[in-house]
């Protein structure tokens, strides 16, 4: 077991820290959806945190328990870090990468005027971004990738009610 602080970036440029994260939601879109988000962080050093845990909050969809995969992975850093953060989440990677800043810019309004969904949750991920230098990648789901798999583990434990902070 190593000590929470292990995953803190030291602002060197070698100590990038390695994010991984999914969410998961069963009958989503449907009668009582069970959400749930995991996330595995991976420091410069080989040191690991696996952490997950049930959705919380209303409404349970499946782009609000990614969303909450990247807002609490990144909670989780006790320091302004470089992070590489992979997702399996088109939504995550394309609202973060090119909607974001238009959103904030009308006010939290998409382009056809309506209010952005999980405005909430964006909000808290742009506060974060503004704080840690994090570059976006993409990766298909499901596809033997093998961290990916693990947050996606994480992400239906936490939907099955399961809560993990394990370090290693």
């Amino acid at each position: 077991m190593v000590a929470p602080n292990t995953l803190s970036n030291t602002n060197s440029s070698t100590d990038t820290i390695s994010i991984f994260t999914d969410g998961a939601c069963t009958n989503n879109g449907q009668s009582n959806p069970q959400g749930g988000w995991g996330a595995v962080l991976l420091s410069a050093s080989g040191h690991r945190l696996k952490i997950a845990d049930k959705l919380q909050g209303e409404p349970v969809t499946n782009n609000r328990a990614e969303l909450t995969a990247v807002i609490e992975a990144l909670s989780a850093l006790k320091k302004a870090s470089t992070v590489d953060l992979t997702t399996d989440s088109e939504y995550v990677m394309k609202g973060a990468t090119e909607w974001l800043h238009g959103w904030k810019r009308k006010g939290w309004k998409t382009a056809s005027k309506k209010p952005v969904k999980n405005a909430d949750l964006w909000q808290q991920l742009d506060k974060l971004l503004g704080v840690h230098s994090v570059r976006f990648h993409w990766v298909r789901g499901h596809d033997g990738h093998p961290e990916n798999e693990l947050a996606d583990a994480l992400a239906v434990a936490g939907a099955d009610g399961q809560s993990v902070k394990e370090y290693g």
